[in-house]
């Protein structure tokens, strides 16, 4: 049976829907030897397909990893100036790629996995699932500050943010924790909203991503999701 290509490619662990689309736009795939277009179709059991000149294998066996990323590693497989990664933290064979991003000096909850669907369904914007993160800002927030959050915040390009939760959850010799959930995922969200708020911030913690949380894992540490915590992401 012919379906689209770019499910094909991301049930064969080439990454997301979306991302496989990218290859497909950028001439990478081919099907039969002809150069595959966005919106083709293929039997994967008929049809031969390639990307950058290699056949793609099997369909591969799922895996979902849950991760709490130290800060100073990268959200990537690969890095290009040796610096470390999430993929190089789980000694697992096989592909294995983040869902979402966090950048290079946050920590937290980062989710790997192979599975295509599952991550153009938790990072697709249309979806807004819940992100939510500790948050150490210098100062302690007026309600001002805060109801600027909770409304949306313009950012340095005019783009507006979507409303945040926002609370105070304790005092710090260092400044003060702030939980915050997003709805959303813009480059460096939280710190550009604290910086354009007076908030800046000294550390972000991602710990629940949907309905998965960080829990008890100490940072570096990563462990394989159980079927129920998967069907409960399927299921969000």
């Amino acid at each position: 049976m012919k379906i689209r290509l770019q499910k094909i490619l991301a049930q064969a662990g080439y990454g997301s829907r979306r991302s496989c689309e990218t290859l497909i736009s950028e001439g990478r795939v081919k099907v039969n030897g002809l150069t595959a277009s966005l919106g083709m179709k293929a039997d994967p059991n008929e049809d031969k397909i390639s990307v950058d000149g290699k056949p793609i294998s099997s369909p591969e066996q799922q895996r979902y990893i849950i991760l709490h990323k130290p800060k100073g590693v990268l959200s990537t497989v690969t890095s290009p100036d040796n610096r470390p990664t999430v993929r190089s933290l789980i000694n697992l064979p096989g592909r294995l790629f983040p869902v979402g991003r966090l950048d290079f000096t946050s920590e937290g909850l980062v989710l790997m996995t192979n599975d295509g669907e599952l991550t153009n369904f938790l990072t697709h914007p249309r979806y807004k699932h819940e992100k939510e993160y500790r948050v150490l800002v210098t100062r302690k927030p007026s309600k001002e500050q805060l109801n600027a959050w909770r409304k949306g915040i313009k950012l340095e390009d005019n783009i507006r943010t979507l409303p945040a939760e926002v609370w105070i959850e304790k005092h710090d010799r260092d400044g003060i924790w702030l939980g915050v959930i997003l709805k959303e995922g813009k480059n460096r969200q939280i710190h550009r909203m604290g910086d354009a708020s007076g908030l800046p911030v000294k550390r972000l913690i991602r710990v629940r991503i949907a309905s998965l949380n960080l829990g008890e894992l100490k940072s570096g540490e990563w462990r394989e999701l159980s079927k129920k915590e998967i069907t409960a992401l399927k299921g969000t």
